[in-house]
């Protein structure tokens, strides 16, 4: 059975799904070119990360599809509803990142609070000729310790970056359609303790948190959870993380709201037009910016991997016995 991951794997995974009888190619294939190759060289099962889009035309074109694989959380460049409806599964991989993207959410507000992300764009052009007047500028930073992180989205990453933070000393709020946790488990010194976060309605969200990270899916109607009205309603001087979707905040909005003061600082990881964001985005000094690195560490690589691997070899099992 052949196996294309467009977007790669983890050498580890490769090697196991290859002892496991399966021929692996991990070579990108530019999205254009991908239909005719995945039919040539018969490709059964196809695993992608965030990068290639698995839409209606693809499936149609590749009628030896028989299964779909994300290395991450969402679900947003495939059409699973289409797949479904053709009998094709999609499989994912929602707990494999989680840890790296949490932590990438605390470089990111570390950064934020201290202004790193301006002084390292201006340092290398005017360290040597205006250090005194830098360090008056940013010697004014904020601690982590006591503010109140608002988190948007208290699935898995939000609970993650929720621990991260209590680690901090920080407190912790959210709002989520569905969870209704009161606590939170985590780790210190190998004891499990636990802390009490509160779910809290977005406008209190807004109204009451020093920083909010962003973790919710794509919205059914297309509309930023952060748009004008909602960036009105925010705590003056707050920071904003966004490491969910590229539409979860309107960006105009976004930047208007840090021109006129509202919002203090925000860092970036997705875009609304990856792969090519925004100049307006990447030129503004308000902003702390990653290239969808989320994800993207080694150990969620290989937890990708792994977990990859193992839902492979389960349907393949699975399909046998259906087989009979």
């Amino acid at each position: 059975m052949r196996i294309h991951a467009n977007d790669g794997i983890s050498a580890k995974a490769k090697a196991r799904l290859q002892e496991e009888g399966f021929s692996v190619t991990t070579d990108h294939v530019p999205q254009d070119q991908l239909a005719p190759y995945l039919v040539q060289e018969g490709v059964e099962v196809l695993l992608v990360r965030s990068a290639t889009k698995v839409r209606q035309d693809l499936m149609d074109a590749v009628p030896g599809l028989k299964l779909i694989g994300r290395g991450g959380v969402g679900l947003d460049n495939i059409d699973t509803a289409y797949a479904k409806g053709k009998g094709i599964p999609v499989i994912n991989t929602p707990a494999s990142s989680s840890i790296s993207v949490a932590e990438l959410v605390m470089a990111h507000l570390f950064g934020l609070m201290r202004n790193l992300h301006q002084s390292n764009r201006r340092m290398p052009a005017e360290g040597r000729t205006a250090f005194k007047e830098l360090k008056k500028q940013y010697e004014k930073g904020t601690e982590l310790r006591g503010k109140t992180l608002g988190v948007i989205g208290f699935g898995r990453i939000g609970q993650w970056t929720a621990r991260y933070a209590l680690g901090c000393g920080m407190k912790v709020i959210y709002t989520d359609n569905h969870a209704t946790a009161e606590s939170i488990e985590l780790e210190i010194g190998g004891q499990a303790v636990r802390v009490g976060v509160k779910l809290v309605s977005l406008d209190e969200l807004l109204q009451q948190s020093d920083a909010i990270s962003l973790h919710v899916p794509a919205q059914a109607d297309g509309r930023a959870v952060l748009d004008t009205a909602a960036l009105a309603k925010v705590k003056p001087g707050v920071v904003i993380v966004n490491t969910a979707r590229g539409g979860s905040i309107d960006e105009a909005a976004l930047l208007t709201a840090l021109d006129e003061g509202r919002v203090r600082g925000a860092a970036l990881d997705v875009f609304m037009n990856e792969p090519e964001p925004r100049a307006d985005v990447l030129g503004h000094t308000g902003l702390s910016l990653s290239p969808h690195i989320g994800a993207a560490t080694a150990e969620a690589q290989g937890r990708v991997g792994d977990e990859l691997a193992d839902l492979i070899i389960a349907w393949r099992d699975q399909v046998a016995v259906d087989r009979g």
